[in-house]
């Protein structure tokens, strides 16, 4: 695996990083033939070190750690753990997910932009502007996937990477769906192809 270790207005000693190496690719092997990539960042803000991991462990398969302590090396433990603390709710999942990945149709590609907010906060101004004037500037435009996926397989690719929301063509259903972390902590799922009971529509 390849691993690149850097730091944001932190000095990184060789001991540290050769330590987020060998923990890493300790982690990766144990659920993972080959994990492809691994990023590791440190910066320190006021008085402690934030740690992020980003490891990417297969084709549509993210893991994502963030961490924060006293020390660059207790918040690398830190990041390392909520990793791990994945993996172990998923280890079963993952394995399978992982082999399966061979034997499934391509992911679709898509394009990811993020809108940059109008100055002034976020609601939309009150003289009738729409949402494309309130967010009118792409200040990033990425190439992404949209795999086919169970809900079960799109809930833990959600939780392993740490995001808010997560896009997927249902494996049943063949339709877009949604997941996404609702703010009381549980997990909402938007499945346009769901029909309605006679009388609810």
């Amino acid at each position: 695996m390849q691993i690149t270790v850097s730091g944001k207005q932190v000095d990184l000693s060789d001991a540290l990083q050769t330590r987020v190496s060998t923990q890493l690719e300790t982690i990766a092997n144990k659920y993972f033939d080959h994990a492809l990539e691994a990023h590791v960042t440190f910066s320190r803000a006021r008085s402690f070190f934030t740690c992020d991991i980003n490891v990417h462990a297969g084709r549509g398969l993210s893991l994502r750690g963030e961490g924060e302590a006293a020390d660059a090396n207790a918040a690398f433990d830190d990041a390392a753990e909520h990793i791990a603390k994945r993996l172990r709710r998923y280890r079963r999942r993952v394995n399978d997910h992982h082999r399966d990945l061979a034997h499934r149709a391509r992911p679709e590609a898509a394009r990811q932009y993020i809108l940059k907010e109008e100055e002034g906060g976020t609601e939309l101004p009150p003289d009738g502007r729409t949402l494309d004037d309130a967010y009118a500037t792409v200040v990033a435009e990425t190439a992404t996937e949209i795999a086919v996926l169970s809900v079960g397989e799109a809930v833990m690719r959600m939780d392993l990477a740490d995001q808010a929301v997560l896009m997927f063509r249902n494996s049943a259903s063949g339709v877009l769906n949604v997941v996404y972390r609702r703010a009381d902590g549980h997990i909402g799922w938007i499945d346009p192809g769901t029909q309605l009971a006679d009388g609810m529509a």
